[in-house]
């Protein structure tokens, strides 16, 4: 600062009052590393001459949800929208009337690479990597403000994309994603290292101390459900750690991700620090597995695909992986539970935004003596529930997000009919246009039984009995799974709450609540539901070890 001083006092008395209007930050004295260069800084932002050239956007415009949404549908490489190579576009549909919204750019394997070398090239010799901590957390701050500022158009894009109810992607999917920037961008100077006391040689004095540096360019894998949260999940802590990254959005909901892309080009951060890359996960996701240039994958999705790419990174260069995978959490509903919120949380558990959410509970045990009662009023309340439009306010639940998941919604129904279960509502396709599921109840659901042991990812409810008392018993049934990412009871006995959330094997534990995820709070699973952890202290994206960590809420 004292150098700003000391040059502002050759103006004369005019221009140092008009040079004390100029808001200089701390890049801007240590990337200027000459007298002549920093002169001409300070007069170019004194004249208004000192922003980036603007970013050329082609945006397809949609009067929609009463407002103007300008939706960008190109790759964005180096900090620009671009064609992907050879023109190829795909169409991306609308699930609530299966109409397109628009064509979207296609990645091919060269723009993989280029994404990938803009990426590294912004890491080691750009600015990002030069940046104070406390900088970078600026930037990040400003990106959060940016999607405040946008989150209407955030959540509409969202609701015709994926078909998220607008209510739910305005809180939810935008809202958390906001929420999830400026945590961590509180994080960026906070990310410290150690100092260990050793043995010393004499005759010498020793100091042993350790730093945690960012790891370079990650790859960023996301599903469909949370088109934007997952990106916010796996970025936010990316970016806080002083990384750069090439994502992947879902083929089928990639708006939102190209959205993003845009606010944080406005807000300032560098180019090639974030590439955004919409296409097939057979060629982007696989290309991004193999690239030698890649230090960290994160990826949520199924567990079929990560154990591909876990097995593609390892023969790759060994790079870091972090993954979210599949889910069968189970419920278990004790007959000394709050009846009303047991029914109410036990609804949100599994129709949550459609049923598809990767902590549902996939399957509800229910002590007998109460079985029934809970199964009538949990009836009585999907009758309730409204279909329809997810722009209209009053919509309780929204189209599935797309034709494919639709039709495996019908098969996994049918099959739980055709081994026994008893379907008591739903079960099949809403007859009008668009990729509709009717809310869907099962019960005398055997353990043996298909449905009882694979996820639908949609709004399915699966209950099965459990005997009175008989906790040992429920705990050997929901822990007779592959995987292990979240898990409930809902019980008033606080010490049989703490014996059974001490006893399921899943990464979250929900006590007398469902879905009550937290930014502050490590999100991520055990067995083949994955590793690594999302959020909170251990995010992820950083070289912090990944712990075994049990979260009860």
């Amino acid at each position: 600062m004292m150098l700003v001083l000391t040059f502002l006092s050759s103006f004369t008395c005019l221009n140092v009052l008009c040079a004390s209007s100029c808001q200089l930050q701390n890049e801007d004295v240590y990337m200027n590393t000459t007298f002549q260069d920093f002169m001409q800084m300070c007069v170019r932002k004194l004249r208004g001459e000192d922003n980036d050239e603007e970013l050329i956007v082609d945006y397809v415009e949609k009067e929609i949800n009463k407002m103007t949404v300008m939706m960008p549908h190109q790759l964005f490489i180096k900090g620009e929208f671009v064609d992907a190579e050879g023109g190829k576009t795909y169409k991306t549909i609308n699930p609530t009337d299966g109409t397109v919204i628009c064509d979207v750019s296609l990645a091919q394997t060269s723009d993989v690479n280029k994404a990938v070398a803009a990426a590294k090239e912004a890491f080691e010799e750009g600015e990002w990597g030069k940046m104070n901590p406390r900088d970078r957390g600026r930037l990040i701050y400003k990106l959060a403000d940016l999607m405040e500022q946008h989150q209407e158009e955030l959540a509409t894009i969202e609701a015709i994309d994926s078909g998220a109810v607008y209510t739910l992607a305005l809180k939810t999917h935008v809202g958390m994603s906001i929420q999830t920037f400026r945590y961590f961008a509180g994080w960026c100077d906070k990310i410290q290292g150690s100092t260990i006391p050793i043995n010393q040689a004499r005759p010498n004095r020793n100091l042993t101390f350790t730093k945690k540096e960012p790891i370079g360019v990650c790859a960023i894998v996301i599903p469909w459900n949370y088109p934007l949260m997952m990106l916010a999940w796996k970025a936010a802590a990316c970016l806080a750690a002083g990384n750069t990254m090439v994502l992947k959005p879902a083929q089928v909901t990639p708006l939102t991700a190209l959205k993003f892309a845009e606010l944080a080009a406005k807000a300032g951060l560098p180019k090639g620090v974030i590439n955004i890359l919409p296409g097939s996960g057979a060629l982007v996701g696989q290309c991004l597995s193999d690239h030698p240039d890649v230090r960290k994958l994160g990826f949520t999705g199924s567990t079929e695909v990560g154990k591909h790419i876990m097995k593609s990174c390892a023969v790759s260069n060994i790079k870091k992986v972090s993954l979210e995978l599949g889910g069968k959490s189970p419920l278990i509903i004790c007959s000394d539970c709050d009846m009303d919120k047991a029914v109410r949380m036990g609804m949100s558990s599994v129709f949550f935004n459609k049923g598809e959410n990767c902590i549902a509970a996939g399957r509800l045990f229910v002590e007998d003596s109460i079985h029934d009662q809970f199964l009538v009023k949990v009836v009585e309340e999907v009758k309730k529930m409204k279909i329809g439009d997810p722009l209209d306010r009053s919509t309780d639940h929204g189209p599935q997000n797309h034709k494919a998941h639709l039709d495996k919604l019908v098969e996994y129904c049918q099959i739980g009919v055709k081994e026994g279960a008893t379907l008591v509502c739903g079960g099949k396709q809403v007859q009008r246009p668009g990729f509709f599921f009717e809310p869907t109840v099962f019960t005398d659901v055997q353990d043996h039984m298909y449905i009882a042991k694979e996820e639908s990812f949609g709004p399915v409810m699966i209950i099965s009995k459990f005997k009175s008392g008989d906790v040992d018993d429920v705990l050997r049934r929901a822990n007779a799974t592959e995987y292990g990412l979240a898990s409930g009871v809902f019980t008033q006995d606080i010490s049989k709450a703490l014996y059974i959330s001490e006893r399921l094997e899943a990464g979250t534990v929900f006590v007398n609540t469902y879905n009550k995820t937290d930014v502050a709070a490590p999100f991520g699973g055990f067995k083949q539901s994955g590793f690594g952890k999302d959020l909170g202290k251990k995010f992820s994206h950083s070289c912090c070890i990944h712990l075994m960590l049990k979260t009860l809420v």
